[in-house]
């Protein structure tokens, strides 16, 4: 008989891991606060049935859009029982959310995870007596290594699914009058639990708070609890009903940790907090975070990338086109799909491909430090420097994301809990450097800076983090001012990387690419060659005959002041709004050039070391890419702040590049 089973826990402890080893599915494995930000669905290979991945919240009262994912599922969702990872090293705050569910009347399992991290700090949980006092099954496990998971499955197998759970937390005479007068107010036909629907109310749980509000008599519910907030206030010398709650929680919390757990007195320093003294520092901080960038972007490439993008280059442009040319020759093909297929599929998409092993090396690196834990030190570094532009370092975290692709940044701006925040990470984020952006400047540094090639795309990256600081501070200025900042998070264990992990993750990111290579990059390469080819008065005979020539003509003397006034340029620009990597497959096009080397050193007829550093700002900067435009569509909901986006980067990278190449021009 299928099953489905919701799995919850807190951010950061190893609720993604755990669902891939319940499932065999890869889901994207981050070692940060809110990496999951929508439910994920895998199929259980036992018990039969589904597996449904929550977003990782530290109480069922939704603060971020994602939590609210959390409570909405609650209320709407068919599912048979719960799966609730708890880490062992933070029992205290983990129960927190386990209280709630266990309130919720869902048969429960436990899985008691790092169970190896908490006896390295000296604490020994006995979970045998944690399953008798809260009434569920509890496995102790290690999620990351799969340990322990076959008892997590067996008791999951074993769980009976009709029946509820009895757990119960007395909260006092006024509270639970208040509790059960909500509960004579509420339909029978409802399938939940009345109780917790009460609590949540009481609590002022906003999606709970709409709901019992449109199934019961507001006027009646509304006294209810001013009456409580009132009784409460004046009982417990100021405290609010959800704080006296939580403080009811937290006494049975203790009591419970205290009877199931060991804590064995060490002076012993771990090793996370050793490397934190030095990570964290507020003064070697950033200098770190810098010298690691430098470092990734050395292997990138100087030392390993460029020699595996070379060795691709030479297959693509020596055997695998002469296999292609020949083939063509073989089957009569005419000259007009000869050039279709070598001028324009195999040098667009051949021109991008050529960068999948630097792209790939970025993306395994970038893992590395994810799923080590170093990236949530960056948050906690940035925050001194982010708290001054009215943002706080989680908002950092969305921007790392972005290296990779600007997509899954700005929708990881959902786990932000503020509005503004929300909003201005969502805005600034298309200014951070995705791997889209890579070929454009592994063609440029390789073609003008081959000895410099490391050091200039980091200056890229970090120009795109210091322009996005400076855009911040004006736009907290001028949009948000007076809001406060909050920086809450939890920074988890070092931990090094297992390879499984590390290959899943940059497979979940490389794949993207090479599918957006297959079909998109594709068809625009198409769609450029026939611009190519055609032109008003017929098949061109010259490219600057050709309809792209003409396009690109219009609009090229608007950035002549920026050291790039072509019509090629214009045009290759024009085509990556679509995707930035349609950028090189747009120049591989219009220059004819068999192989990357050759169209490197075109380039440097059209453009100085400077206006190459200029092109390359631009293209940091520009336009987001049509994904992320309709993403942040999508998550703003608003088509003003959409064309908002698209307009501020515009002007901003023609700022930047006309300083950058009016500037330069007067030293070089």
């Amino acid at each position: 008989m299928s099953v489905q089973i919701a799995l919850f826990g807190n951010p950061n402890t190893g609720k993604t891991s755990l669902f891939n080893h319940l499932t065999g599915s890869y889901e994207y494995v981050g070692n940060w606060s809110g990496v999951t930000v929508e439910k994920k669905v895998g199929r259980l290979r036992n018990p039969h049935g589904q597996l449904i991945d929550l977003p990782g919240v530290y109480s069922l009262n939704p603060l971020s859009r994602d939590e609210e994912v959390v409570s909405r599922f609650l209320l709407t969702e068919s599912f048979s029982s719960i799966v609730n990872i708890v880490d062992a090293s933070q029992l205290k705050r983990n129960l927190q959310l386990t209280v709630q569910l266990l309130e919720y009347g869902k048969p429960i399992n436990i899985g008691l995870n790092m169970v190896d991290v908490a006896e390295n700090r000296g604490h020994i949980i006995h979970d045998q007596l944690l399953s008798k006092l809260l009434g569920v099954p509890v496995a102790p496990i290690i999620a990351r290594s799969g340990k322990g998971c076959d008892k997590l499955t067996n008791n999951m197998s074993h769980i009976d699914s009709h029946k509820s759970s009895l757990f119960k937390i007395h909260y006092g005479a006024i509270i639970e009058e208040k509790i059960e007068q909500i509960i004579e107010l509420l339909p029978d036909n409802i399938s939940l639990s009345k109780r917790w629907l009460a609590i949540q109310y009481l609590e002022r749980n906003n999606t709970v708070e709409a709901y019992v509000s449109h199934i019961a008599d507001e006027d009646i519910l509304n006294p209810i609890y001013k009456q409580a907030e009132e009784l409460i206030a004046k009982e417990q010398n100021g405290l609010s009903v959800r704080q006296y709650i939580y403080q009811i929680r937290e006494q049975f919390i203790e009591e419970v940790i205290q009877r199931v757990s060991e804590v064995s007195e060490t002076n012993k320093r771990t090793a996370t907090e050793l490397i934190d003294n030095i990570v964290t520092h507020k003064l070697l901080g950033l200098p770190l975070f810098l010298m690691f960038m430098y470092v990734i972007f050395m292997l990138t490439f100087d030392w390993l990338g460029s020699p595996l993008a070379d060795m691709l280059d030479g297959l693509i442009a020596g055997p695998l086109t002469n296999l292609i040319e020949q083939g063509l020759t073989l089957i009569g093909a005419s000259q007009f799909i000869h050039s279709l297929i070598l001028d324009g599929i195999v040098a667009g998409v051949g021109g991008v491909l050529v960068f999948v092993p630097q792209i790939f090396i970025l993306f395994l690196l970038i893992s590395f430090l994810e799923d080590s834990g170093y990236l949530a030190r960056v948050a906690v570094v940035m925050d001194r420097i982010m708290e001054l532009i009215g943002l706080n370092g989680k908002a950092f975290i969305p921007m790392i994301i972005g290296f990779g692709c600007n997509v899954p940044g700005v929708m990881a701006a959902r786990t932000i809990e503020q509005p503004k925040e929300r909003l201005l990470t969502i805005l600034l984020t298309p200014l951070m450097s995705c791997s889209a952006r890579l070929p454009v400047y592994a063609l440029f540094v390789g073609a003008f800076f081959v000895k410099q090639q490391a050091f200039i795309v980091l200056s890229l990256y970090v120009l795109g983090i210091v322009v996005a600081m400076l855009v911040a501070k004006l736009f907290s200025i001028v949009f948000f001012r007076g809001e406060q900042s909050v920086f809450v998070m939890e920074l988890p264990p070092y931990r090094f990387p297992q390879l499984l992990t590390l290959w899943r993750s940059t497979w979940e990111k490389g794949k993207g690419f090479l599918k957006k290579a297959g079909t998109f990059i594709f068809a625009g390469s198409v769609f450029i060659w026939l611009l190519t080819y055609f032109g008003p008065t017929g098949i061109a005979e010259q490219m600057d005959d050709s309809f792209l020539a003409v396009i690109g003509s219009y609009i090229a003397p608007i950035f002549s002041p920026l050291g790039f006034g072509t019509w090629q340029a214009s045009a290759s620009l024009m085509t990556g709004f679509f995707a930035k990597e349609v950028v090189v497959s747009t120049m591989n096009i219009i220059y004819h050039a068999p192989n990357t080397e050759s169209l490197q050193g075109m380039l440097s007829q059209y453009y100085s070391p400077i206006s190459a550093i200029s092109f390359m700002s631009f293209v940091l900067l520009y336009i987001p890419c049509l994904a992320t435009v309709a993403t942040i569509k999508k998550e703003t909901a608003s088509t003003k702040w959409t064309l908002f986006s698209i307009g501020y980067a515009l002007v901003i990278a023609y700022i930047v590049s006309l300083l950058i190449y009016q500037i330069g021009e007067l030293f070089i």
